[in-house]
């Protein structure tokens, strides 16, 4: 029931002009989607004209502002008309967000004057969009947001007469988020009041709006006292309100206090089963020991409490994980409890001499990150949830070497291997496993799984070196389906067939695709580089020029800069953060997961648990070719290293460059320019706080603890990047940029990290590595895959040219891997393997 589409591709990683053409020309042929007006939505104009490029009919541009002055909003308007399209134009100029209702509505008159009288606009074709804010902050400042977008869209249409009026409904509530019903009462209210006063569209959920008429009256008084700013107490009047109708325990009375109370401790009345199927199912671990001990008494045997209300508990938590009904976090917690109360009776079970290896089974799995790669956090994941539903799980740990694997899979009579890694050299160690396992005639399946495999690249490179069942898991909540069919008696045959039509499928695609659009050569490519004409360009020189380390920084710069929604994904919650917290489908999950991250980073930063570094240079550098070439001296006498990159050999359309690393800095023969080179860790002090959580039992709390870990470490990459663009480069000096703006990259330069798609030879750390004496200066060290220890560190590159942007290199011929070859200083077949997932 869409009335719009709007399609974003805005992502670090990927080249958002090809998703976007790729995506808007696949749609174009589905006669119930091409229908639909589609709107263009990038942060870059160069992705919204590409993918205007590819539209029929009339299509909505989304957006352009005045933030870079009103040539640049001119010329980007005359394409949008050029194209056919109407605009969304954000109340935005180059002082920055228009937060009065006199800045909303004199920016979008100045716009609508020059997109009218200059670049041909039909007033129909404007759809302006006057900023909602949060209201209810506290902040005195904050206090007429609301007002001041009903009167200014009043204003707006009044004084310009045929334009659009739009909003983002949901940002007017986010001081409330996590109380839904408060949250859908203010949107009500504000869309009531918005909409009489001339709104014409809002980005809401349509599935939590509920009607204006039909929200509780004191309720509503109170959210329009604050919309309406009526009341100097309106916002604590309002926060009394929404503690209550929230359900808030602090705002009880007695009564109701000891309700709820006797409520809650009512499962504590049910028999010893049924306790410790509601403690599992709940994450409840406070009272499992006594509750296992009770069972014990009344049991037969001590393996009985583990064979009947244990793993009948573990039963219900693995049902609702399979049918959406649980979550990841939720189940990691069931887990805990199991190995609390398993861990009371494995005496009881050893004094009677029944080994714990004798009891029943689903299966036995082992489990290992590769070679090389230290990376652990999916699959610890996967591990504990093949435990909930029965299977006995031999974690090998990681940078496993492929003999150590398969002897332990023969030696415990395995069922299944699974081998994990997140670093591009596992790909290749995974392909030699599995070679291994062919010679040395093994048959059990063979599961993958990790963040940089995927079924492609299973299908074309490690399925094919060994006959065994080679399955990709994509992700956890898939790991006992997948395990299970393969070794169900009725369900393997027919699975593996199917997998390997797939497989093969996606084999003869791939051949296809490469004779439908083959690569360029090496030579075509070069000669369609990024054009700079780098006579003409000013390259500010760093203001403090050299080496620098930096201990024990603070933790609380970095905790507000982390960007929550990958966190969230590690979890295999899907959804952007902050609106994740009121997913109507995983929103309690995430507040419940958001809240104990925040309490682990409380205690980390009260306590000093963990420890910042980090150690960078800027230093005078050119590129010669595709290599950039790093000076030990501002003379540029002396080759202190030599980075070699790689360069996009895909044919390209519509006069777009070939990109490469190296376009982005001046070249031998140009001006004087600089590169950076960083590495951060945020991880030192994390395996002591690991193995405390899992010395006691607690998977959740050690889990937890490492996926903050990495997110402190990508914080503290931003911060970085941040401090050299404003002061130690400074080329920036004046950048004012929240931490959205921070996390959606609005700032110039790029900082692109070997072993990513724009560098994908993970070696480049080594060199990095050795220049920076990062060892020894912050004590961060490279396996013999070129993973990073401790895991929780980011490395990589500083780039300041304003046309510098991230790119994936794709597919290369074997021209440019004999080429790489040669400037890398390696052979052929080393070459290779380090780029195995780029091979064409």
């Amino acid at each position: 029931g869409a009335q719009v589409i709007d399609v974003n591709m805005d992502e670090g990683m990927l080249d958002a002009e090809e998703a976007m053409t790729t995506f808007l020309r696949l749609i174009a042929s589905e006669p119930d989607i091409a229908r639909v007006p589609v709107m263009v939505d990038s942060s870059r104009f160069s992705v919204i004209e590409a993918g205007l490029r590819c539209l029929q009919g009339r299509a909505i541009a989304n957006s352009i502002s005045l933030k870079e002055g009103e040539a640049e909003f001119l010329r980007q308007a005359r394409l949008v008309r050029r194209y056919g399209a109407a605009a969304v134009v954000m109340a935005f100029d180059e002082d920055g967000q228009a937060d009065t209702v006199e800045r909303k509505v004199a920016i979008c008159e100045r716009a609508h004057r020059l997109l009218v009288e200059e670049a041909g606009f039909e007033p129909a074709d404007i759809v302006f969009d006057p900023n909602v804010f949060a209201v209810g902050t506290g902040i005195d400042e904050h206090r007429r947001y609301g007002l001041d977008f009903i009167e200014a869209t009043r204003r707006i249409k009044a004084q310009l007469p045929g334009v659009r009026v739009s909003g983002g409904i949901s940002n007017v509530s986010f001081s409330f988020r996590g109380n839904d019903h408060v949250r859908e009462a203010i949107h009500a209210a504000f869309l009531f009041h918005a909409v009489r006063a001339g709104l014409d569209m809002g980005i809401v959920n349509a599935g939590q709006l509920g009607l204006y008429d039909e929200v509780d009256p004191e309720l509503l008084e109170r959210v329009e006292d604050v919309l309406l700013d009526r009341r100097e107490d309106a916002t604590e009047r309002l926060l009394e309100l929404a503690q209550r109708v929230g359900g808030d325990p602090a705002a009880e009375d007695g009564d109701a206090r000891a309700a709820r109370e006797a409520a809650a401790a009512a499962w504590r009345d049910l028999p010893v089963d049924e306790r410790i199927a509601h403690a599992l199912v709940h994450g409840i671990d406070a009272y499992v020991v006594a509750d296992a001990e009770e069972a014990r008494q009344a049991a037969a045997r001590p393996i009985d409490v583990i064979e009947g209300p244990l793993m009948r508990g573990m039963g219900i938590v693995g049902d609702r994980f399979g049918d959406g009904r649980m979550f990841l976090p939720q189940v990691v917690k069931s887990a805990r409890v199991m190995k609390r109360a398993v861990a009371h009776l494995v005496p009881f079970i050893e004094a009677e001499q029944d080994a714990a290896g004798e009891r029943s089974s689903a299966g036995r799995v082992v489990l290992a990150t590769v070679k090389g790669d230290v990376h652990d956090i999916g699959k610890n994941i996967v591990g504990v949830v093949l435990q909930c539903n029965g299977y006995e799980v031999i974690d090998l740990g990681v940078m496993v070497a492929a003999a150590d694997i398969l002897d332990a899979a023969e030696r415990e009579g395995a069922d299944a291997v699974g081998l994990s890694g997140l670093i591009t050299p596992s790909l290749e160690e995974m392909s030699f496993v599995a070679r291994e396992m062919q010679r040395r005639g093994m048959s059990l399946p063979l599961l993958i799984g990790g963040a940089t495999t995927s079924r492609a690249h299973t299908a074309l490179r490690i399925a094919p070196a060994y006959e065994g069942p080679v399955v990709h898991v994509v992700d956890a909540s898939r790991a006992v389906t997948t395990t299970s069919t393969l070794l169900g008696e009725d369900s393997r045959d027919g699975f593996l067939a199917a997998t390997r039509a797939d497989y093969e499928r996606i084999r003869i695609e791939r051949a296809d695709r490469a004779t439908k659009r083959p690569l360029g050569t090496l030579e075509s490519a070069r000669a369609n580089r990024l054009a700079i004409d780098w006579s003409a360009e000013a390259l500010p020189a760093p203001r403090r020029p050299g080496f620098h380390t930096l201990t024990g920084f603070p933790l609380t710069e970095l905790v507000e800069r982390i960007d929550w929604t990958p966190f969230f994904a590690t979890w295999e919650l899907a959804g952007r953060y902050p609106a994740i917290l009121d997913d109507p489908t995983v929103g309690a999950a995430a507040r419940e997961l958001h809240a104990d991250a925040l309490a682990l980073l409380d205690r980390i930063v009260a306590d000093g648990l963990l420890e910042a570094r980090a150690r960078y240079a800027l230093l005078p550098a050119a590129s010669d070719g595709d290599d950039v070439v790093v000076f030990a001296d501002d003379a540029r006498t002396a080759q202190a290293a030599r980075f070699p990159f790689l360069r996009q050999q895909m044919t390209k359309e519509n006069a777009r460059a070939n990109s490469c690393l190296a376009d982005f800095v001046a070249p031998l023969d140009g001006p004087p320019d600089h590169i950076g080179l960083f590495c951060v860790t945020a991880g030192h002090g994390l395996d002591a706080l690991v193995a405390e959580f899992e010395g006691a039992g607690d998977d959740y709390s050690a889990i937890l603890a490492k996926a903050l870990a990495d997110r402190l470490a990508e914080a503290f990459a931003e911060r970085l990047h941040e401090l050299v663009r404003t002061e130690a480069w400074g080329y920036a000096p004046d950048e004012r940029l929240d931490a959205e703006g921070l996390i959606r990259e609005r700032y110039r330069g790029i900082r692109p990290a070997p072993g990513y798609p724009a560098c994908p030879d993970h070696s480049a750390k080594r060199t990095l590595f050795a220049l920076l004496d990062v060892p020894g200066q912050v004590d961060v060290h490279l396996t013999s895959g070129d993973a990073m220890l401790p895991t929780a560190s980011v490395s990589g590159f500083l780039l300041a040219h304003p046309e510098a942007h991230y790119f994936g290199v794709g597919r290369i011929g074997p021209d440019q891997v004999a080429d790489y070859a040669r400037r890398a200083g390696v052979d052929v077949a080393e070459a290779q393997g380090r780029l195995a997932s780029n091979l064409a």
